[in-house]
């Protein structure tokens, strides 16, 4: 793809005409940058109405992170940008305008979209509201774009889903400097071992504790889970899981075991930043394996809440 620039040009008002008439405080008067990007790389994350024919959109670019925009006269019935303008469609985007909105002046297909369905959807989804949720506007992330890239391939490809999500979670907390060292205690700095018990805390990573006698709080892990989402992690690799022994259903049982402590942790290492409000994609989830376990009679469409169905 080709690498977007930006241009900054300097908004000139003539000295004396802002002086004259009502005149504004020189101390209040600033030169306002009005930025040009042309022909960035992008993906859609997100988009929602704005006022008739209008619809306020969130991006995600190459060079620039998180973008915002407005696109002007998109919910005309003969809008070509309408029909370009869909999710998981790599996209070439010009933008201009000064702040954090943006004017989104023209777009066009970079590459072939993503042909995603079912639960590889929904996952995609939910990328992109981690994405909304974590990201600053107009913070370059190069490294973040390259990850979500690669985790819609794997998507595409069916690989497997928790070993995408996971890899992809901790690859944006790592870009986003929250990561921790996933092999060692942060308390004594030693190597995790296997048949110890370990207390996860966002901030600094694993404290080696005494094992509960009862049963374990989701912030306990053992030093195995641990070792085995390391290793996960170091793979490189959705559809390459840690070594297996060799032991049948055994490895079935710890791996099975494995990506629900995985999960767990994840999600304690995203609430931080998260905050309270949920995801509205964990709820699609969740609706959509109620109603997979529905017969096909009591079957309905999932609908977003009304509070969402905005945008």
């Amino acid at each position: 793809m080709t690498n977007g620039h930006c241009k900054a040009l300097i908004d000139t008002r003539d000295h004396h005409a802002w002086r004259s008439g009502n005149q504004h405080n020189s101390s209040n008067y600033q030169a306002v940058a009005l930025k040009r990007i042309d022909l960035q790389p992008a993906y859609i994350l997100h988009t929602r109405p704005y006022r008739d024919t209008s619809a306020l959109v969130d991006l995600l670019s190459l060079d620039y992170g998180l973008l915002r925009a407005v696109a002007r006269g998109v919910r005309g019935g003969s809008s070509r940008k309408r029909t370009v303008m869909q999710p998981f469609q790599p996209l070439l985007v010009s933008l201009a305008g000064r702040g954090e909105l943006l004017n989104l002046n023209q777009v066009e297909h970079a590459a072939p979209g993503f042909r995603l369905a079912g639960d590889h959807l929904f996952s995609a989804m939910y990328l992109n509201e981690l994405l909304m949720r974590l990201l600053h506007a107009q913070e370059a992330h190069p490294a973040i774009y390259r990850v979500y890239q690669q985790a819609l391939v794997s998507l595409q490809q069916r690989g497997s889903l928790e070993a995408c999500l996971r890899r992809f979670e901790f690859r944006l907390l790592q870009e986003l400097g929250y990561a921790w060292d996933l092999s060692v205690d942060a308390v004594s700095g030693e190597t995790l071992q296997a048949d110890q018990c370990y207390l996860f805390n966002p901030e600094h990573g694993y404290e080696s504790v005494q094992a509960p006698a009862g049963q374990w709080p989701p912030a306990l892990f053992r030093g195995d889970e641990l070792r085995r989402f390391a290793a996960d992690m170091a793979t490189g690799d959705d559809n390459t899981p840690a070594a297996a022994s060799g032991n049948g259903d055994a490895d079935t049982e710890c791996a099975d075991h494995g990506r629900s402590a995985a999960k767990r942790l994840m999600r304690q290492a995203l609430q931080p930043h998260l905050g309270s409000k949920p995801l509205l994609s964990r709820r699609l989830f969740a609706a959509r394996s109620i109603s997979d376990r529905l017969p096909e009679q009591g079957r309905t469409g999932v609908i977003l809440p009304p509070e969402n169905n905005k945008g």
